[in-house]
C-alpha cells in the first residue's frame, strides 16, 4: 500500500496564529462552567488482571436508522477490547482485543473508535465501528448488525489481513509504542469513506481510504502531516511543552465536520486546531484555543516523573477554557453550517463549548455532576454527542468517560473507569444552546 504524502507543517505557518491574543469569543467565555447532571453510567471496567485489562478510553454512538431504541454506544477498553452498551447503559456485548489477522500479529490494545455509515461490502451496505490498534499499528473494522440492541452479538470483525502499518515501517518499530491513537471518521460523499488518525507520542496526524478486500475491509492511499511541536512567543522564546524523553506533544481527539471537510484536533498540552481537509502540503492548521498554561517554560523531573514549571510566577499565553490535557472532541450538528465544537478538558474535568461556524466562536464551558447514585464525571477522555434522538434522549446524547470512576461500590485500589451519558436537551439548557435534531454527521440523515 502505497504512501502518497508525508508533508509538515511549519512552525512559520502557525505564528500569526500564536501571536494573536485570543478573539473575543475566548475572552467572554470566562465565567464559572455550567452544571449539568446525569444518572445514567455504564458498568464498572477495572485495569487490572482480575477485570481483564479492561480501560476505557472512547465512545462512539451508533443511531438506528429506524428504532432510536436500538440505537447503540460501542466504546473501547484498551487491552480489556470492545464493549456495547444500549441506551440504557446495559451492557450487549464483550469483545476481547485478540491478535490482529497478519502474519507479525500481536494482541491489540483498542484505543479509540468511530463509525462510518453506509460502507461497501460484500455487495451491501453495512454500518462499520472502526477502530485503532495500538499494539498493531493499524485499523481494525467491526461489521455492526443493523438489528441494533436486537442482535444477539451486534459486533463482527470484518478486517483485512495484513493491513499496513500507519505509521512505523515494521514490526521492531510498531513495538516502541509510537503508533495509532486518536481516530475519527470522514465520509465527504457517497461511495468514500477515510480514516483520520493521530499518532501516540507524536505530532503525526495520517489518512487512509478505507476499502473492501477479498470480502473484508482494509485501507490504502495513506497520506501523513505534521503539525507543529514548537511554538515562538510573543516574549521571543521558543516554547516546547513538556513531555517525557523521547515524546513528542501528541495530538489524540479529532472529530471531522462532514459537511465541510475541517477536521477539529485536540493537541494535548497546546490546544484545540482545525485543518481543511485532505490533507497535503498546503494545509494551514488555526490554532483555535490554547491550553490555560500554553507558553509556560517546564521542566521534566525525573525522580517524580511530572514537569514543573521553570518559574513559578510566569503567566503564559494561554486561553480561558481549556485544561491540558484537551481531550476529546465531537461535533453536535445543527441546520447549514451551524451547531457546536465540544472538547473534553481533562484537567479540570469540564467540556468547552465552540461555535460550528465562523471563526469558531468560544462559548463557555460545563461539567457533569452524577445524582441518583452516579459520580460526576472526573477527568474525560473521550466523548461523543449525537444530535439525533437515541430512545429517551429525544434531544440528542452526549457519552463522556468517566476516569477515576467513584463511588460506594467502587473498588479504590483498583483501576476503575466508565462511561456516562448525558441529555442533550440538559446541556443546551444550562447553557441558553440550540436543540435540532434534523442534521447529522450521518449520511442517512442528510
Amino acid at each position: 500500500m502505497k504512501y502518497t504524502l508525508n508533508a509538515a507543517v511549519t512552525v512559520g505557518a502557525v505564528v500569526a496564529a500564536l501571536l494573536a491574543p485570543p478573539h473575543a469569543g475566548v475572552r467572554a467565555a470566562t465565567g464559572q462552567p455550567a452544571v449539568v447532571t446525569t444518572d445514567n453510567e455504564t458498568p464498572i471496567l477495572y485495569d487490572d488482571e482480575a477485570g481483564g485489562n479492561a480501560s476505557g478510553d472512547d465512545p462512539a454512538i451508533w443511531v438506528h436508522p429506524a428504532d432510536s431504541r436500538k440505537s447503540l454506544v460501542i466504546v473501547t477498553a484498551k487491552e480489556g477490547g470492545l464493549r456495547v452498551y444500549d441506551r440504557g447503559s446495559r451492557e450487549l456485548q464483550s469483545l476481547p482485543a485478540t491478535e490482529a489477522p497478519r502474519v507479525d500479529t500481536a494482541v491489540g490494545r483498542y484505543n479509540n473508535v468511530d463509525i462510518a455509515y453506509g460502507v461497501s461490502l460484500a455487495g451491501r451496505k453495512v454500518d462499520v465501528a472502526v477502530v485503532s490498534d495500538r499494539y498493531n499499528d493499524q485499523l481494525r473494522f467491526f461489521v455492526i448488525d443493523s438489528a441494533g440492541t436486537a442482535a444477539r452479538t451486534p459486533l463482527t470483525e470484518v478486517t483485512a489481513a495484513d493491513q499496513s502499518f500507519l505509521f512505523n515501517p515494521d514490526r521492531e518499530a510498531v513495538d516502541e509504542e509510537h503508533t495509532a491513537y486518536g481516530l475519527a471518521i470522514w465520509q465527504p460523499r457517497p461511495g468514500e469513506t477515510y480514516a483520520v488518525v493521530t499518532q501516540e507520542g507524536a505530532t503525526t496526524i495520517a489518512t487512509a481510504r478505507i476499502v473492501e478486500t477479498g470480502g473484508k475491509l482494509g485501507y490504502t492511499g495513506i497520506r501523513r502531516l505534521t503539525m507543529p511541536g514548537t511554538f515562538p512567543l510573543p516574549d521571543g522564546t521558543t516554547w516546547v511543552p513538556c513531555e517525557e524523553p523521547g515524546v513528542l506533544p501528541q495530538l489524540e481527539g479529532v472529530a471531522v465536520d462532514q459537511a465541510s471537510g475541517v477536521l477539529y484536533a485536540a493537541q494535548e498540552d497546546v490546544g484545540l486546531w482545525r485543518l481543511q481537509l485532505p490533507l497535503g502540503s498546503g494545509s494551514r492548521p488555526k490554532l483555535l484555543d490554547r491550553v490555560k498554561d500554553f507558553g509556560i517554560h517546564d521542566v521534566f523531573d525525573s525522580e517524580t516523573e511530572e514537569c514543573r514549571p521553570v518559574d513559578p510566577n510566569a503567566k503564559g499565553y494561554g486561553g480561558k477554557l481549556l485544561t491540558a490535557d484537551a481531550e476529546g472532541v465531537d461535533i453536535y450538528y445543527g441546520p447549514g453550517s451551524t451547531g457546536y465544537v465540544l472538547v473534553s478538558s481533562q484537567g479540570d474535568d469540564t467540556f468547552a463549548v465552540y461555535e460550528r461556524q465562523g471563526v469558531n466562536r468560544a462559548l463557555g464551558s460545563f461539567r457533569v455532576k452524577g445524582v441518583g447514585g452516579v459520580d460526576d464525571i472526573n477527568g474525560s477522555d473521550g466523548l461523543a454527542v449525537t444530535n439525533r434522538p437515541v430512545g429517551d434522549y429525544r434531544q440528542g446524547l452526549l457519552v463522556s468517560h468517566d476516569e477515576p470512576e467513584t463511588g460506594p461500590d467502587v473498588d479504590a485500589d483498583r483501576d476503575a473507569t466508565n462511561f456516562s451519558y448525558i441529555s442533550w436537551g440538559d446541556i443546551a439548557r444550562a447553557m441558553s444552546l440550540t436543540v435540532d435534531t434534523r442534521a447529522g454527521n450521518d449520511p442517512r440523515f442528510r
